[in-house]
């Protein structure tokens, strides 16, 4: 581990690859592995059996859970959560016996997304912050910020706080606004977007 080992911790059956880069206070555990040329952030958290391909990019306290693969094209910004088991792809219509690895597509999830456990994010699209997708969705289109996704194709199907608690829907009109119940955060409707307030 070099003169890393002092900045983050790995289990002993973890293989950290050199080339990588892992910020402070990060922990990988058991059987994860990295690759040379991946960037992962202060303060992550690798869960059993993570692993991470070449030049995918990780920000700060990130949670990536058990059984997460995180393939060449992928970038999480800070606060994003990984569900166990969630599934990125990187190529759209792979086949066995037709290289495709310069048709890699990015995937971008924005700061405080949540990915459930067994979701899918099918390439080349963007999730948006604060987004909540759920458990055993599957992404087939950009996410719009603090949607809640649910369903195979995955449908917004409500808007979540940036604590983690459903939205109430508005009253009416076009710029509505509504407040968080758990946090009381405010946040306004428009159009097909929330915003922050």
């Amino acid at each position: 581990m070099s003169d890393m080992s002092t900045r983050y911790t790995a289990h002993p059956t973890a293989t950290i690859d050199p080339g990588c880069t892992i910020g402070e206070g990060t922990h990988v555990w058991h059987y994860s592995h990295v690759m040379p040329g991946a960037r992962i952030g202060r303060g992550c958290s690798l869960g059993q059996n993570v692993f991470v391909a070449r030049d995918v990019v990780i920000g700060d306290h990130a949670k990536i859970q058990n059984n997460v693969s995180l393939y060449e094209g992928v970038v999480l910004e800070d606060d994003v959560f990984c569900g166990p088991s969630m599934v990125f792809t990187n190529v759209v219509n792979p086949r066995s016996h037709v290289s495709r690895k310069h048709e890699y597509r990015q995937t971008l999830v924005r700061r405080g997304a949540t990915i459930g456990a067994n979701a899918t994010i099918v390439c080349g699209h963007t999730v948006g912050e604060y987004a909540f997708v759920g458990a055993g969705a599957v992404v087939t289109r950009d996410v719009p910020g603090y949607a809640l996704m649910l369903g195979v194709p995955a449908q917004v199907a409500g808007w979540m706080c940036q604590c983690g608690v459903r939205l109430p829907l508005p009253a009416a009109g076009p710029a509505a606004s509504v407040a968080c119940a758990d946090c009381g955060a405010a946040y306004r409707f428009e159009g097909d977007r929330v915003i922050r307030a």
